[in-house]
């Protein structure tokens, strides 16, 4: 089960990769409700989180998500990992 900010179940998740968003779904709700906006050819991809977005179909998701009920999350793009410091090795 995913949790979001206040540690409330999310049905979906938009999961920021630079310009695009990876859509995963997390419950059998937020599933049925994707099953509702997109066509059947996607629906294996969606199930996989294999589906990624616009920045701009994304906030349009989330608005009918959010009036739908479904509990909806985006996560901010992961910042990049700090180069390793290594301490030379001294004879």
């Amino acid at each position: 089960m995913v949790l979001g900010a206040l540690d409330e179940p999310m049905d979906l998740t938009l999961a920021c990769l630079g310009t695009t968003y990876r859509l995963m779904p997390h419950s059998a709700l937020g599933m049925l409700w994707l099953q509702t906006h997109f066509e059947d050819e996607h629906w294996e991809l969606l199930s996989l989180g294999g589906i990624q977005l616009e920045a701009d179909c994304a906030d349009e998701l989330c608005s009918d998500a959010t009036e739908a009920g479904v509990a909806i999350s985006r996560l901010a793009a992961a910042a990049p990992a700090a180069p390793s410091q290594t301490t030379p090795h001294q004879a």
